[in-house]
């Protein structure tokens, strides 16, 4: 039975997805290698910003499951991965097939050019869902092309292009992402609603965030601490949106160190920061309508009453969809219509 490029490009794009924001300031994105009789090696995705890229961390998998050298396992230097498969591939991936989502960077940045290695290996074939438009990184599929590689471009690229999307507008200026949490029948308040999985996610995107966004009445409510622990102790700078300026200064987030807190009564200041992070309610989504960039929504399998989106008037695409822990993970923008 063949398969498609689409089938494989769309594991690629589910695997990245699993990172989307946790990578900023890079760009999320996910690989695929098949053997020469194109059975799955690997299927893996670049993680976090100055650690090995996608392709480099499927390679290092797929050399692995071929029968390469265990020493590999315990490496996990970028650099050193690179060394490692450039001296000990013995064409263990020769004829191979790579799929990836984003074209394979072609500079010496942090970590060597994905398109070198890729040509050291042998790969036979590599299928690309989007071209790289960073001047820096650009010309990966020229390279490989050069290299004897045959080359395939543009599999499923409006996928590949809503993936990226976030790292082109964090680049340009600003990419603002929203994200609230729910129960099946859309409650939002009465204690914690999201599995550990959704709620360390979250904080995975608090610890890189160049700022978090809440709302004034759910800081005097719920008194948050609107840490990262779950991650790491790296606490976002925080930005509390309130017409009224008075606040108990007991409340847990006034006390997290290494962070600025501001009060502020518009949003003037968001366009001076890359990435943004809005926990909110419905009245500050509200507000924040023509801001917000990308939705994220966790829809946790329980029902309670409480307070809902209910005075939203607003259209949404999915532009994406996963399981995460026992929720369901919903990437969406709102469409005019």
């Amino acid at each position: 039975m063949v398969i498609s490029d689409e089938f494989y490009m769309q594991l690629a794009l589910d695997e990245a997805w699993k990172y989307q924001g946790v990578t900023y300031p890079n760009p999320a994105v996910g690989c695929v290698v098949l053997d020469k009789n194109e059975k799955i090696l690997s299927i893996n995705a670049h993680k976090k910003a100055g650690e090995a890229h996608a392709e480099v961390l499927a390679l290092k998998d797929a050399y692995l499951k071929s029968g390469g050298k265990k020493e590999l396992a315990n490496i996990t230097d970028a650099n050193a991965i690179h060394e490692f498969l450039y001296e000990n591939h013995n064409n263990l991936l020769k004829d191979a097939t790579l799929y990836v989502t984003l074209e394979p960077c072609n500079h010496y940045g942090k970590t060597p050019p994905c398109s070198l290695l890729i040509s050291k290996l042998h790969i036979k074939r590599v299928v690309i869902g989007h071209l790289d438009h960073n001047a820096e990184a650009s010309k990966g599929a020229e390279f490989l092309k050069e290299s004897g590689i045959d080359v395939t471009t543009g599999i499923l690229e409006k996928e590949s292009y809503q993936l990226l999307e976030p790292f082109i507008l964090w680049q340009k200026g600003n990419f603002t992402l929203f994200k609230w949490a729910q129960r099946l029948n859309g409650s939002l308040d009465g204690g914690t609603i999201s599995s550990k999985a959704s709620r360390t996610f979250t904080h995975q995107i608090r610890s890189v965030c160049d700022l978090l966004v809440i709302g004034g009445n759910t800081v005097r409510i719920d008194r948050p601490t609107l840490d990262a622990r779950l991650s790491s102790s790296n606490a976002p700078d925080l930005l509390i949106y309130s017409k009224k300026q008075n606040f108990d200064k007991t409340i847990p987030l006034f006390h997290v160190p290494n962070r600025d807190v501001s009060i502020e009564n518009n949003f003037s200041t968001l366009k001076n920061k890359k990435f943004v992070f809005v926990e909110g309610s419905p009245a500050l989504l509200k507000q924040m309508d023509k801001e917000i960039d990308l939705l994220m929504v966790f829809i946790a399998p329980k029902i309670q009453n409480g307070a809902s989106m209910q005075m939203l008037n607003e259209n949404y695409e999915i532009i994406h969809q996963q399981k995460i822990g026992s929720d369901i993970l919903i990437w969406m923008r709102r469409v005019d219509g």
